[in-house]
């Protein structure tokens, strides 16, 4: 076993777990990350995959890789980006025991995210979150399980790994009904549920109860459902409601699209920010500040109190007669 086989045992078998105590996702995305490195560098190099070293690890091949993920894979950006932070984490936890390729791990730490675009998150109206509401088959106990779901997906916003990791124990009703979840970076918290969330959660609870496993939103088995699962009855949901609301049909739905309309839809109510990077378990406000660049309705607001004194409210009218208005200035 070479040096770097040595190390990737000891970062995901003891670091990873004992030290860092990072999620199963996270640990799962590292690894695959590393599977598709050696593998792309043992058919650039030539080399068998049980002999690529740190001296393969070098700066050149690892921009190599990111730009075959890019141009190949077809990976965004941000996958991009994801991918070199795994490659890093591995090799800044390598470098200290492994001084004589401290040079070459250097450069590659020194590889920076690549900078993109990010495009102006989308989100569902209040009629278009209604339609996809009803959209499900209720006379079916799937049906009334993805109704739930979306319910509760669209009043809470949390995260689609939250809502697959949900049990029956999660949802707390009666006064100061709520649900608990672990977010990302281990954080716990509590969202309070509206009365009509509580109601449908109520009646979805009960007829849960008759069924196997403690899974909240489980499959025929008992056992949670899976994030493709989620996403995969989602899109059916969708496409049954943009028969009878066509503005859907133009929007890329997914479930963190759910969880950007429990977001402006707080912001709509004038919820400050700061509370609904709270409520969202967000651990920086100004992962929220995406919401404010969304809502027109907030910058119109602004442009409203900046008008001059002694000025009508409203937008500027031209005066039908222009020729006219020319020959007074």
């Amino acid at each position: 076993m070479n040096a770097l086989a040595a190390e990737l045992q000891t970062y995901f078998s003891v670091f990873a777990r004992s030290q860092r105590d990072l999620s199963e996702h996270t640990i799962c995305a590292y690894r695959d990350t590393w599977r598709m490195l050696i593998m792309f560098l043992a058919a650039r190099t030539g080399t068998r995959t049980e002999h690529i070293d740190f001296n393969h690890i070098d700066s050149d091949n690892v921009a190599s890789f990111l730009t075959y993920l890019e141009h190949e894979r077809g990976n965004t950006v941000s996958t991009r980006n994801a991918r070199l932070c795994a490659i890093r984490a591995v090799l800044a936890h390598a470098m200290p025991g492994h001084l004589e390729h401290a040079e070459t791990i250097s450069r590659v730490l020194a590889i920076p995210p690549k900078r993109h675009p990010k495009p102006m998150l989308e989100y569902l109206s209040t009629e278009e979150s209604d339609v996809l509401i009803a959209a499900p088959n209720r006379a079916g106990w799937t049906g009334r399980r993805d109704h739930a779901l979306l319910v509760l997906a669209i009043q809470t916003g949390l995260r689609i790994s939250e809502l697959c990791s949900l049990t029956c124990n999660d949802i707390h009703l009666g006064t100061g009904a709520a649900v608990t979840c672990t977010g990302k970076g281990r954080r716990k918290r509590a969202t309070p549920l509206t009365s009509t969330t509580a109601t449908v959660m109520t009646a979805y609870l009960r007829e849960r109860a008759t069924r196997p496993g403690d899974a909240l939103f489980c499959g025929p088995h008992g056992k949670q459902l899976s994030r493709d699962a989620l996403e995969h009855r989602l899109q059916a949901h969708v496409a049954t409601a943009a028969a009878s609301c066509t503005s859907l049909a133009d929007k890329h739905v997914t479930m963190h699209t759910l969880r950007h309309t429990a977001a402006m839809n707080l912001l709509a109510e004038g919820v400050d920010i700061s509370v609904i990077a709270l409520w969202l378990g967000h651990q920086r406000t100004q992962s929220t500040d995406a919401y404010l660049h969304a809502d027109m309705t907030v910058k119109q607001a602004a442009i409203d109190r900046t008008r001059p004194p002694n000025t009508q409210p409203g937008r500027y009218r031209p005066e039908p007669g222009i020729l006219a208005w020319l020959a007074a200035l």
